[in-house]
């Protein structure tokens, strides 16, 4: 459950800092106004990325590994851009959340959020504990 919640956490401070170094990426917060409602938007994002990414994101990486070997990889970038956008619009459907510009947008929103979280995971491993 610790590293759940870290997990969660972690993806959305990546998304935050994202929003800062990305111009076409926003944020839009659920109940518009207070700093509460900032947070809890990007703790519902951060859960948003965690399930798309689990779920949608590992199913396509299987589907499309004959791709991911022809292009040396580099269909990943596509791909995690497919998602951010996904993440987009699932949580325009819910009425808050993120907003991108354009596809090539989310695909550089994508790689730069990556490149946070990896250095966030470094940072967060020893909160989140050992897997066993």
């Amino acid at each position: 459950m610790r590293r759940f919640l870290v997990t969660v956490a972690g993806n959305a401070v990546a998304l935050w800092l994202t929003t800062l170094l990305v111009a076409g990426i926003q944020v839009t917060p659920y109940p518009p106004g207070d700093t509460v409602a900032w947070i809890l938007t990007y703790l519902l994002l951060g859960l948003l990325f965690g399930v798309v990414n689990g779920v949608i994101g590992t199913a396509i990486r299987i589907v499309a590994f004959p791709l991911y070997i022809l292009t040396l990889g580099l269909i990943a970038l596509i791909v995690n851009g497919l998602l951010f956008l996904l993440v987009a619009w699932i949580s325009g459907l819910l009425g808050f959340g993120l907003h991108v510009d354009g596809f090539w947008w989310g695909v550089l929103a994508a790689l730069v959020m990556g490149i946070i979280n990896w250095i966030l995971g470094l940072v967060l491993r020893p909160l989140a504990g050992s897997r066993r």
